[in-house]
């Protein structure tokens, strides 16, 4: 393999900011790193994403309880992706909610994604042996839509549309405008389309933006505060999907192989997009879903540790 696999060669760590942006939300993000959202409510904590591992999510409570002391009483999950779900155990939250949706995905490929992602991400997944055996389970689904309350603070768990997984859940609080989208939305940040609907993805974007957030919390990349910088982020996502699309569809409607499309694409993005974070590991697995998509698999396909690797030396051999 000409490069290093996927993140294997991203060791350097990176600067963690916790961002207050109402009364109610704050945002963890670390220079492109998976993010974790908070919502403090009157009498509760509900976190988003947990970070990959239970030693990592230390440094999460760590910060939160600089800000209250109240229980960490819900663990919300966007989407069923491990590095977004192991640390879940270290919260001792009461409930661990996800769309059924989410459910279904971790039941079908949670132990593939396992594997899969401790493979990519060494960094990322540093002290895995901290993650308690097994899955994360949800312990609340729901179909569409929930609201909790906690205390007087109303919050809504979405699904506003398939993008990132068949799972995705932004969480929105309606008094502040704030919004948590998980991955369907990243900044300065590539986003991960392994798992993706590529063709229904820039909708689900226009269901977001109907909302109006005043600020966004991505899955990746700063805290978004203000209607420009939101709008920036919605757009930036939209405009990568969708290329990335159009490009994976031309080539396969012209007959070509998944290397050359691969290629062709890279070549189309790189000088917009090559700048953000995890371009060269996001790219193989976002044409090779892209194309399964544009030619016979509607539904994406599991991924495994075998299969990232074998798919990464088709594509990035000489």
């Amino acid at each position: 393999m000409s490069k290093a696999f996927a993140s294997q060669a991203d060791l350097e760590e990176k600067q963690v900011t916790f961002t207050k942006l109402s009364d109610h939300a704050y945002a963890y993000t670390a220079e492109g790193d998976p993010n974790t959202g908070i919502v403090v409510g009157d009498d509760a904590v509900m976190v988003i994403d947990t970070q990959a591992t239970p030693v990592m999510a230390q440094d999460v409570i760590r910060r939160i309880r600089k800000v209250t002391d109240k229980p960490i009483r819900y663990v919300m999950l966007s989407h069923y992706h491990a590095v977004r779900v192991l640390g879940a155990s270290a919260y001792g939250a009461e409930h661990v909610i996800a769309s059924q949706d989410t459910y279904d995905l971790i039941a079908e490929r949670g132990e593939a994604d396992k594997a899969s992602e401790i493979g990519r991400f060494p960094r990322l997944f540093r002290n895995v042996e901290s993650v308690p055996a097994g899955l994360t389970w949800p312990t609340i689904t729901f179909t569409g839509k929930m609201t909790l309350w906690l205390g007087k603070l109303e919050v809504q768990l979405l699904q506003v549309g398939r993008g990132h997984t068949k799972g995705d859940t932004v969480v929105w609080l309606p008094q502040d405008r704030v919004l948590f989208s998980g991955d369907l939305v990243e900044f300065d940040a590539t986003p991960y389309a392994g798992d993706a609907y590529f063709q229904d993805w820039p909708q689900t974007l226009d269901n977001i933006t109907a909302l109006k957030p005043l600020a966004l919390v991505p899955g990746r990349g700063a805290a978004l505060q203000g209607e420009a910088q939101v709008a920036k982020g919605l757009a930036g996502t939209r405009a990568f999907v969708s290329e990335l699309y159009d490009s994976v569809r031309q080539g396969a409607t012209a007959g070509k192989d998944l290397k050359a499309v691969y290629r062709e694409t890279c070549e189309k993005l790189r000088p917009s997009y090559g700048h953000w974070v995890i371009f060269d590991h996001c790219m193989p697995f976002d044409v090779t879903r892209a194309y399964d998509e544009a030619t016979k698999f509607r539904d994406p396909r599991v991924w495994t540790a075998e299969r990232d690797v074998d798919m990464w030396k088709t594509l990035e051999s000489d």
